[in-house]
């Protein structure tokens, strides 16, 4: 599919070879074409996120059938539809999980991955939300089936994931335990509702909150570090308790652990990642945010933090500051106005 109201070539951000932040180069190419059941979108912001991070350092190569752009959230215009595609047209504003291609001035996405704007949002703050809502939604309420009246303890709170974790769980009744770097950052994660914040670089997180559950326990854990939290989150959770894994920042491998805590406190353990997923299934992800989360972001409850953005051009230096950790929420991408 063509059209003669879109250019021929875009610019967009390429690895000039795995490595350090300085790897991440402008360049120019074709402008992509959409295959029957895609969008083609005008790019005006794309999030950043963890995995572009091991994707530059090439840690995490894309599927096959994937755009080898990083990028793996936009906001912005409709350009143009697939001859499949009826329910979304020319000028439609909309946000989208990608297969990749978001650090680009137009990128592909299935139409069924795509979600209006939430009322009163800008580009900035609706590419903040595709991957972190995907991502919690189907880990925290799907795989940890967490529901109101429990309670889970978000490892990261003042990430991305851990803001869209705190805000989710509290909006859906649950009571919120966090860990965070900083005093300051703990502050933030009690600011977004949580009902503790755990400072992890100054008390055993595992120790604190069995004190602030009275030796309960929590029931579930959404972790992001891995293996070396691992037997310390088997620790917090309550009977039938659910660790859920959605990243392993620091290292996968657990050397040896106790399976007779998991079988006398019937403890589930699992995770997921969200790239190898079919379209189907991140369809249906798309379709319960839609129905479930999306009225209460066009309600103005909930939504993302935004610490920073910056020019298409500087995502050397976005992906720097995603690797310090001293950001509070997500950092964005700017690509158009």
């Amino acid at each position: 599919m063509s059209t003669p109201l879109l250019p021929s070539e875009m610019r967009y951000i390429t690895v000039r070879q795995p490595g350090e932040p300085e790897v991440l180069e402008l360049a120019t190419g074709p402008v992509p074409v959409p295959r029957a059941n895609e969008v083609l979108i005008r790019v005006l912001a794309a999030g950043v996120n963890r995995p572009d991070v091991l994707q530059r350092r090439g840690a995490y190569p894309p599927p096959a059938d994937a755009s080898p752009v990083i990028g793996l959230e936009v906001a912005g215009e409709v350009a143009a539809a697939g001859t499949d595609v009826t329910q979304l047209h020319a000028g439609d504003k909309v946000t989208a999980l990608t297969n990749g291609g978001g650090y680009a001035e137009y990128c592909l996405a299935p139409a069924s991955q795509c979600l209006p704007w939430p009322t009163g949002y800008d580009a900035i703050r609706a590419a903040a939300l595709p991957e972190t809502y995907f991502t919690v939604w189907a880990n925290l309420f799907q795989h940890g089936r967490l529901t109101r009246g429990e309670s889970v303890l978000v490892h990261g709170g003042t990430s991305g994931i851990g803001v869209t974790a705190i805000q989710l769980a509290r909006e859906f009744g649950a009571r919120v335990y966090t860990t965070a770097g900083s005093d300051e950052k703990c502050a933030a994660c009690l600011a977004l509702g949580a009902d503790g914040a755990i400072n992890y670089r100054a008390t055993d997180f595992a120790d604190r909150l069995m004190d602030l559950t009275a030796g309960a326990g929590v029931n579930v854990v959404l972790d992001i570090v891995g293996a070396p939290y691992f037997e310390r989150n088997l620790r917090c959770l309550a009977m039938d308790g659910r660790l859920v894994q959605v990243a392993v920042m620091q290292g996968s491998k657990v050397e040896r652990f106790d399976l007779s805590r998991v079988m006398q406190r019937r403890l589930v353990i699992t995770g997921s990642t969200m790239r190898p997923r079919t379209a189907a299934e991140k369809g249906a992800l798309a379709q319960a945010l839609r129905e479930r989360v999306w009225p209460v972001l066009n309600a103005g409850r909930c939504g993302p933090l935004v610490h920073a953005s910056f020019p298409l051009a500087e995502a050397a230096l976005a992906h720097r500051l995603m690797e310090s950790s001293a950001h509070i929420g997500k950092i964005v991408l700017k690509v158009a106005d």
